[in-house]
């Protein structure tokens, strides 16, 4: 399986993905640790895949996702976006009912 398609399948099986840099227990970025933040917030349980580890999908996600920054979260196999609109999402009250839906 090609990266690409490793991708798909990663956003498809994870309700809840965060591509960062970084972890979730160590961000190493602030706009990662800000989405980590406010994810962690919300009490959900949500994975993580950290870009610096792996040069490859670093690489691809931006062509895959059509986004060019990290972090980017997905929601149920779709893209909600980097750090500044996971936090308006979170500020409005968007997030929570998308993360409501989660299947």
């Amino acid at each position: 399986m090609d990266i690409t398609e490793k991708i798909k399948q990663e956003i498809q099986q994870n309700p809840i993905i965060l591509y960062m840099k970084g972890t979730k227990e160590a961000p190493q970025c602030g706009f990662s640790s800000h989405a980590v933040y406010i994810l962690m917030q919300t009490g959900v349980d949500f994975e993580t895949r950290d870009v610096l580890a792996n040069p490859e999908v670093r690489q691809q996600l931006p062509l895959v996702s059509n986004w060019p920054t990290f972090p980017q979260l997905f929601i149920n196999g779709e893209l909600v976006g980097g750090s500044d609109i996971v936090n308006e999402h979170f500020k409005s009250g968007e997030l929570k009912r998308l993360l409501a839906e989660v299947a």
